[in-house]
């Protein structure tokens, strides 16, 4: 029985110039520090809105991220 070998086949990858990339990245940048803040804001050193909102929003998601919260 002849057996054959595939023949890898070059790909080009496509290059992304970085000028290009640069505006998502600031953008899921600073929108992951704002998910890191909010989730992490209610500890009692920042708390945007009075009251335990935020904290009960997020409660569960806090326990998922390791948070401690009580």
């Amino acid at each position: 029985m002849a057996q054959s070998t595939p023949v890898a086949v070059p790909v080009a990858v496509p290059t992304i110039p970085f000028r290009e990339l640069l505006p998502w990245a600031l953008f899921f940048g600073l929108l992951g520090l704002v998910v890191i803040f909010f989730v992490s804001a209610d500890q009692g050193a920042v708390s945007i809105p009075a009251g335990n909102a935020i904290h009960e929003w997020v409660h569960d998601g806090r326990h998922v991220l390791g948070y401690p919260c009580h």
